[in-house]
Order: C-alpha cells, then structure tokens, then sequence
C-alpha cells in the first residue's frame, strides 16, 4: 500500500471509529435529536440506546486492528439499515432536521459514509493486526 493510501486508510479508520463512537455518546446524552428520524410506531428511547449499543461497538471494533474487518462490515450494514430512515425522511412532508435539500444531502452523505466503509473493509484484513507493526 502506497503513502498515500496508508493515510487515506489511516484518517478512513480515524473518522469512522469517531463518528461511532460520538454518535453513540450523542443518542445517549441528546435522543431527541434523534427522534424525529424514528418513526412512531417505535420506543423512541429504546431503539436510541438501542443505536447507541450499537455505533459503541462498531467504534470500538474498527479502532481494534484484529476486529477491524468485521467493524468496517458492521458499519457498513449499519449504513444500510439507515438508509431507509433517511429515505423516509426525505419523503416526509418536514424532514426531521432542516429542508428537503438537506435530507438531499443526508443520502448522498449516507452512500458516501457505505464507501468509506467499504474501503476501510477491504484494507482490512483478519490478520491485520500483524500488518499494522
């Protein structure tokens, strides 16, 4: 892997693990900047310590050399199962948080977060914990 790659991956690793595990802090210490993104049939609470389980684990798998893969993977499935949420908030008459053309934005930045996941994915590997030193 050229320099250049190696800090792309580096930074990659960096910005997701942050986003995770900031992202889990957030649900925990603001749901309801959260809420507005679940729909009404779901415990709004639950499903935001839920997400926040979730994006801790992810976070702290793609900081940890050996679980890395499988982090990136997660991350990647996790994008996924958002994905529908911010389609429907895009479909809402008042998306959850600012205009249409921000929930514009929210999904082009969604399949952008799946890229760099899918980077950090295959720039993993299941012994890259030896890779690393």
């Amino acid at each position: 892997m050229n320099t250049l790659m190696k800090t792309l991956n580096i930074l990659s690793i960096i910005f997701l693990a942050f986003m995770m595990l900031y992202g889990a802090y957030n649900h925990v210490t603001n749901p309801a900047f959260y809420n507005g993104f679940i729909p009404d049939f779901m415990p709004k609470l639950i499903v935001n310590y839920f997400s926040a389980v979730m994006e801790l684990m992810i976070g702290v798998l793609i900081l940890v050399p050996k679980w890395r893969r499988f982090g990136a993977y997660s991350f990647i499935i996790l994008m996924f199962a958002f994905f529908p949420i911010h389609v429907w908030d895009l479909l809402k008459d008042t998306p959850a948080i600012g205009s249409k053309s921000a929930a514009v934005i929210r999904l082009i930045v969604q399949c952008l977060f799946i890229g760099i996941g899918y980077f950090v994915f295959k720039r993993s590997s299941f012994d890259s914990a030896q890779r690393v030193k």
